[in-house]
């Protein structure tokens, strides 16, 4: 069995968790395959080291043959991207640009370096020091809210538009705004390049302003294509070519393909499927709709029961994952301050929610994104204690990443719930 197989077997595997939860546990369906698939990542582990269980073993070293990193930051993010762009309100989003555009750019820095330094010192303090550039590479990493994970969990819990807007906004454009410092931090920690001003500057301006001025021309040639379709397939077929070929191609010039695909999605979504719907009738871009609601759906539920799997090719030891869940209310804590100081600002000017900041705050998740950044460290290069800084960044992010998910994901309807009620209590006071 190659890895493709597995791929396949994992779908299958995805559908009939979502399948069944809704008569069993009736979680929300990202939440109950992501625990579904860590259960039967442990259960894997006992049947290799308890019984040495031959199948369980060749699973696992299929499993450690997918490169996690390419699978996701390759392939999969630009459908997943492009699926969730397609959802976005362009107005309420203009309505929010202001909010959205410091959150993705002061908040996501300021938390990169707040989990830096908080884990160097904290690291030191357990004895176990990690240099300092490591740990600001952690905080990198770790700081950006993956677009993935929250979108398929907020969208499903009917939050009120304003910070519902909010949330998904920033978890689809900080990961480009994400990339950048990790990219420069990894510069500096494994090639020993300066990281100044200058290069920081090509940097963002080449990735993150060329991927979306790449979006846009996509959008222009998608939109002025699909408009003038008269048949419905190939419609469809032109939407699948912006992912597929169009994420490839700004992978190939080494422009942020994830905010091109961020960027074509929202303007097809809100100015093509509109004008689309005037010239062929909404039946056509209904079907486009749905097509693509089903594949970020089914592409979700692949994406975090790889993720589950994941810990079965991990070197696993307690204290590596005591210091995972040490992290866990470091990283929190650093979103909590990065993103409610920028509040303390947006009150003067704005009534927003009472609950806005804790919502950010809970809600925003961490996912494979974060996963596949810190699997780009190399492995066998920088040993602490004896053991591979690649698989500590590795585990740690991957029981962040695990409670994010589940704990979080879990426990953010109450806090939603109340939103709402405050949404309603001021429509009738208004």
């Amino acid at each position: 069995m190659n890895a493709w197989y597995l791929i396949c077997f994992l779908s299958a595997l995805a559908v009939l968790i979502a399948f069944t939860n809704q008569f069993i546990l009736k979680m929300q369906t990202t939440i109950a395959i992501t625990t579904g698939s860590v259960v039967i990542s442990l259960l894997l582990i006992i049947a290799v080291k308890m019984l040495g269980d031959e199948t369980a073993l060749f699973i696992t070293q299929v499993v450690s043959g997918i490169d996690f990193n390419q699978l996701l930051l390759k392939g999969m993010l630009g459908f997943l991207l492009f699926a969730g762009a397609l959802e976005i309100d362009l107005t309420a989003l203009k309505k929010q640009r202001w909010e959205i555009t410091i959150l993705v750019l002061f908040s996501t820095l300021v938390s990169t370096f707040m989990v830096g330094y908080l884990s160097y010192y904290i690291f030191a303090l357990l004895n176990f020091p990690i240099p300092f550039i490591h740990c600001l590479l952690f905080g990198a990493l770790i700081s950006p809210t993956d677009p993935i994970a929250v979108l398929a969990i907020i969208k499903q819990m009917n939050a009120p538009k304003g910070i519902s807007i909010q949330v998904e906004g920033e978890s689809l454009f900080n990961d480009g705004v994400g990339l950048v410092i990790f990219t420069t931090i990894f510069a500096v920690a494994f090639y020993g390049t300066e990281a100044s001003f200058n290069d920081i500057a090509e940097l963002f301006l080449v990735d993150a302003i060329g991927g979306i001025l790449f979006g846009l021309v996509i959008a222009v040639v998608g939109h002025f294509t699909i408009i003038n379709c008269k048949d419905v397939n190939t419609r469809l077929l032109v939407t699948l070519t912006i992912p597929s070929a169009g994420f490839a191609l700004a992978n190939i010039w080494e422009i942020s393909g994830a905010l091109a695909m961020v960027t074509s999605g929202i303007l097809l979504g809100n100015i093509t499927r509109n004008k689309a719907s005037e010239r062929r009738g909404p039946d056509g871009t209904r079907y486009v709709k749905d097509f693509w609601h089903a594949t970020d759906s089914f592409l979700n539920a692949l994406l975090f029961l790889i993720i589950g799997m994941l810990i079965v090719t991990m070197p696993l030891s307690w204290e590596i994952i005591g210091f995972g869940l040490i992290m866990v209310p470091v990283v929190l804590f650093s979103r909590f301050i990065s993103v409610g100081s920028p509040y303390l600002i947006f009150k003067r000017f704005r009534q927003y929610d009472k609950h806005s900041v804790k919502i950010l705050t809970w809600g925003g998740l961490r996912g494979g994104l974060a996963l596949a950044m810190a699997a780009a460290i190399p492995s066998d290069t920088v040993q602490i204690q004896g053991l591979d800084l690649h698989d500590i960044m590795v585990i740690i992010t991957y029981v962040v990443v695990i409670f994010s998910i589940i704990v979080q994901g879990l426990t953010i309807s109450p806090l939603i719930q109340k939103s709402i009620k405050a949404a309603e209590e001021n429509a009738k006071n208004g």
